[in-house]
């Protein structure tokens, strides 16, 4: 009774789903490093579903474009309501992120091409401008009550944003190609789902409906299909009425225990599965390593920060509230989380080349345990002044 009572609390605490997640990230490195690596990688890569409709693909294209769009629904939700009713309904704080955003994608580029201008790796600026927003969420979710909602919001939002930018370079630049027909599908269903919004439809199966073939149009169209979570998720309807539970805040609530206890953890079980050799040491310290952790733990953490300084003194933007600028640090550390995200770009930005690719990977595994690493450092320190400053 007792085992079941501690289940029950761990599962309801803020910490929890952050544990699960640095757990797999563990254990997928362990079997990328053992026996088993071969076997996990072959379930990977086997393919499953149906040829019809060409919806037959391996597992791992299944979790990161199928599993994590509903990862992608549940944070747009979160985010739709704060824009409502919660820390960004106004434009001051709303704002914010977006150019947070900015700067946390323009610096990690400027400082990679820095270093790798002109050399052979030059291909690959855009791997220091993402942000893995699962993992950023995750380190920060430990922390729990002892960093206000605004902070933990604030990040959630520009993850978006940066992860909305990245999947736009990743279209423009490292797309082979588009396929209009099916982009030009995706923006109807998108105007049928806010369709539906404006004529004040409320039953959740008339947006899910029309959610998948969004999805199903956009992984066609050769962007990532995860955006559709986020376009459907700003298309289910809210209200500012603590009375009655809007269908948002229902979706939302069904969503929170499948995404951060099933979903995540196969997400980091399937993308962790990094096999070590002895080159991707020397790979670090190679313009590649050095542009990649540079951009990723520096040029987020100086981009973030002083694009908000600068949206803050022209009076566009204002901080979360109830935070500080230590707090804001540690944000832009977690930020430099590129891991899944950034991986992605490598693969596409060094495509055929085995070698490079691994050495990216190692370098991005590092910069993003750093970026963790500090960023959570310097959230719990922040968070410990802030508790001694009020109690004197």
């Amino acid at each position: 009774m007792n085992l079941t009572l501690y289940f029950k609390k761990f599962f309801k605490s803020n910490q929890s789903s952050g544990i699960i997640l640095i757990f797999c990230v563990l254990i997928s490195l362990l079997i990328a490093n053992s026996f088993l690596a071969e076997s996990f990688q072959n379930f990977l890569n086997k393919e499953i579903g149906a040829e019809i409709f060409h919806l037959k693909y391996p597992v791992s294209i299944w979790i990161n474009d199928g599993l994590m769009a509903v990862f992608f629904l549940l944070v747009g939700l979160e985010i739709k309501r704060e824009m409502v009713e919660g820390e960004l309904s106004s434009f001051k704080n709303a704002s914010l992120p977006i150019f947070a955003a900015i700067g946390g994608m323009l610096v990690p580029a400027v400082i990679y091409t820095i270093f790798n201008f002109g050399t052979k790796y030059g291909n690959g600026w855009g791997i220091p401008m993402a942000t893995d927003i699962a993992f950023s969420l995750a380190i920060i979710s430990m922390l729990g009550k002892k960093i206000p909602n605004s902070i933990k919001i604030f990040l959630a939002a520009l993850a978006i944003v940066d992860d909305l930018g990245a999947i736009l370079v990743i279209a423009i630049f490292y797309t082979d190609q588009i396929h209009w027909m099916y982009l030009l599908l995706s923006f109807a269903v998108t105007a049928l789902l806010f369709l539906l919004n404006f004529l004040k439809v409320t039953k959740i199966i008339f947006y899910l409906i029309p959610g998948l073939f969004l999805w199903y149009f956009l992984h066609h169209s050769g962007i990532h299909a995860t955006i559709a979570g986020v376009l459907l998720a700003f298309s289910i309807p809210t209200n500012i009425s603590n009375v009655e539970i809007s269908p948002l805040e229902k979706l939302e609530h069904k969503l929170h225990f499948p995404v951060s206890f099933l979903i995540m953890p196969i997400f980091a079980l399937t993308n962790t599965n990094i096999t070590f050799n002895s080159e991707m040491i020397s790979g670090l310290t190679s313009t590649l390593g050095l542009g990649i952790i540079g951009g990723l733990v520096l040029g987020k953490l100086l981009g973030i920060n002083l694009f908000s300084l600068l949206a803050i003194k022209l009076k566009i933007s204002s901080l979360p509230q109830n935070s500080s600028w230590t707090q804001m640090l540690g944000v832009g550390f977690l930020a430099g989380i590129g891991f899944t995200m950034s991986i992605f770009i490598a693969l596409l930005s060094f495509k055929g080349e085995i070698q490079i690719q691994d050495e990216a990977k190692f370098a991005i595994l590092i910069a993003s345990f750093l970026a963790a690493v500090l960023g959570f450092v310097i959230l719990n320190i922040s968070s410990k002044n802030h508790i001694a400053e009020e109690e004197n």
